[in-house]
């Protein structure tokens, strides 16, 4: 077993726990949150863990070999710096660090490094997206063209605690921007970025994307949580589409099923399979088994997460330079808030 301890325990600390527990790969020895109440709500699902205020505890016991690096942002590169200098394995959230320049030169010592980092682009764990993948280097939809993502939802509000992530577009949209490199298989060559200053919020909360990729593929990306907020029945709007010279392959999900519908010159193929919000159990497996067989068995890595958070940052700037409009009013944000302070079931709603 793995022996490891966590640092942060909100929601992806809690979703990480859960799963650790339930793999027989793992031993959870600590829990690491600023909180008492929290620390004491983590003793319900790892009673066997020692639980503490001081993350040094962690990095300073030698037989813990790896650690999960799961508060905000802003905590990340002191943490990330920590565990290379006391020799332990990391499992990250993203991103990496508050600015791009601090990404870098995290990754730089990463590489530097002979430990493994996985970051938590949960997507790459996806089996829809490896379906897809798999689909277009068959030849079946001949030649890729065209990668279309949207991501839209009535997700995480401004003011919600998420500061040091960054704006919507980084938060989350760096995920798209991920996807969309990996179906294309090269890097990104041009992209013009239109966003929206939803409830006049000094940053958009919505952004749009189109250009090409090096090796000619086209694509756009739309991400926003801004998708009906105050619907008396909350819905959105997600998926994948992706176009060839002979044939098509699209994803469609509701958050709980995912649906692929694959459209070739030889086979079309409907699948419908679980969903898994964020992959957590796949992820965790997969990073075991590449620590303990010395090489990556296909986690996502440091350098891919800082090339999706540095183009999803100049997208956002691209965004905001070509003048994103202000629709809807302050008062209009703090009623959306207010109401997602009461709700039970909703999207990406703040921890009580």
């Amino acid at each position: 077993m793995l022996k490891i301890g966590i640092i942060g325990f909100g929601r992806m600390g809690r979703l990480y726990a859960e799963e650790l527990v339930r793999n027989p790969l793992w031993d959870l020895a600590y829990i690491c949150d600023t909180c008492a109440e929290t620390r004491k709500a983590a003793a319900d699902i790892a009673p066997a863990a020692v639980f503490t205020e001081n993350e040094d505890v962690l990095f300073d016991d030698p037989d813990v070999q790896v650690v999960g690096l799961f508060a905000l942002a802003d905590s990340r590169p002191a943490q990330l710096n920590k565990a290379l200098k006391t020799g332990k394995h990391v499992l990250t959230e993203k991103p990496l660090a508050e600015d791009v320049r601090t990404e870098w030169a995290l990754a730089k010592a990463v590489k530097q490094s002979n430990l493994m980092v996985a970051v938590n682009l949960f997507n790459r764990n996806a089996w829809y997206h490896h379906a897809i993948i798999d689909f277009i280097r068959s030849g079946e939809i001949g030649e890729l063209a065209i990668v279309r993502i949207a991501h839209m939802t009535p997700g995480h509000m401004p003011q919600e605690g998420h500061e040091p992530e960054g704006p919507a577009f980084r938060d989350c949209g760096m995920h798209y921007v991920d996807v969309a490199r990996w179906y294309a298989g090269s890097d990104y060559a041009t992209f013009h970025a239109q966003g929206v200053r939803m409830w006049s919020y000094k940053d958009p909360w919505w952004v749009q994307v189109h250009g090409t990729f090096k090796n000619g593929v086209v694509f756009d990306i739309t991400q926003g949580f801004v998708y009906g907020h105050m619907a008396e029945k909350q819905t959105h709007n997600c998926y994948v589409d992706v176009i060839g010279t002979k044939g098509i392959a699209r994803m469609t999900h509701d958050f709980k099923t995912a649906t692929v519908e694959m459209h070739g010159v030889n086979q079309t193929i409907v699948k419908t399979d679980a969903f898994k919000d964020k992959k957590a159990d796949i992820m965790i497996d997969v990073f075991a088994r590449s620590i303990l067989a010395g090489q990556n068995l296909g986690y996502p890595t440091v350098e891919d997460s800082v090339i999706a958070s540095d183009m999803a940052w100049r997208m956002f700037d691209d965004a905001v330079k070509n003048g994103a409009p202000c629709i809807g009013t302050p008062d209009e944000m703090d009623e959306i808030i207010r109401r997602r302070q009461t709700m039970t079931q909703g999207y990406g709603l703040p921890l009580k």
